[in-house]
């Protein structure tokens, strides 16, 4: 049933998609990288959040600020020892690369940690409701819609009111002609990893509050939907991934709803059958962009 319990979850659930999609669109439209070690800075944030929350007595916003902050470091190093060396080398060597840093990472987590789901402390507000036209609306999907809207209006602030939004923007149009104006290639792919590790940072908070635990291969489900959101939405746009977002999220609720019980848990291959016939429609996305084709070399 549509009802306001409904469009909260789906708006939840929206936010939350596009902010993971935009953080893997922003490295694939200056690189066309398809970074599937992105999923593992979600983790990283996670395992900082339980960290923090077990052994040492941080308030929650000191333990979410560094667990950004993690994520952030990570994102930035992985850039600078993993992608740099091999950035003008074949695309096929950044795609493996991906691969080997997202098990690198996965592995560390493995031996350092445990294999096992470790429990994140969270704060009680992300366990409680508030009443809202007589709907019991969860505050952790109002911290989500709220975090989506003011990381969206910062980012937007920062594309087209400064000077280096404005270098990201031209390099994702022609990173050649970019580089020979003059505009230093190092920072600007620094700067797309840096966002994309905040963005990512941001995420975990929501996406480990769901489960309120955190594994070594917590990563791969936000990685699935949020290479699924970019292709909906059209992987060369931002717009693009946060539409992506929210239509991969109202999809996925509207077959929760409507499917009968049966049919629920096989909700995912009826979403992929929605997607083939999106792209056999759109095969460039709902939102089509502007850039060229070119890879960094």
């Amino acid at each position: 049933m549509i009802n306001l319990e409904f469009i909260t979850n789906t708006l939840s659930l929206g936010s939350l998609y596009a902010m993971l999609a935009l953080g893997l669109v922003i490295v694939y439209g200056i690189l066309r990288l398809v970074n599937f070690a992105y999923g593992e800075l979600i983790m990283v944030g996670g395992y900082t959040m339980y960290l923090l929350t077990f052994y040492t007595p941080l308030p929650w916003l000191a333990v979410v600020v560094l667990a950004v902050l993690a994520a952030v470091v990570t994102s930035l190093l992985t850039e600078l020892v993993a992608f740099r060396p091999v950035r003008e080398k074949s695309l096929t060597a950044m795609l493996i690369t991906s691969f080997a840093v997202s098990t690198i990472l996965q592995n560390g987590a493995l031996l350092i940690i445990s294999p096992r789901a470790r429990a994140v402390t969270l704060p009680q507000i992300f366990q409680t409701s508030v009443m809202i036209a007589g709907t019991s609306v969860p505050w952790r999907n109002i911290l989500t819609i709220v975090t989506c809207i003011a990381t969206l209006a910062l980012l937007t602030l920062l594309l087209r009111r400064t000077v280096l939004g404005i270098a990201l923007r031209a390099a994702a149009d022609n990173f050649t002609m970019t580089r020979m104006l003059g505009v230093p290639a190092n920072t600007v792919i620094s700067t797309a990893f840096a966002i994309s590790g905040i963005m990512a940072g941001i995420v975990s908070i929501f996406w480990i509050a769901r489960s309120a635990s955190v594994t070594p291969t917590i990563g791969l489900p936000p990685l699935l939907v949020a290479f699924v959101a970019t292709v909906i939405g059209g992987m060369r746009s931002l717009t693009g991934a946060v539409v992506g977002g929210f239509v991969y999220a109202t999809i996925i609720s509207l077959l929760g709803v409507l499917l009968p019980p049966g049919l629920v848990e096989f909700r995912e291959a009826f979403m992929f059958a929605f997607v083939i016939i999106i792209l056999l429609i759109r095969p460039e996305g709902l939102i089509r962009s502007k850039t060229s084709v070119e890879r960094v070399g």
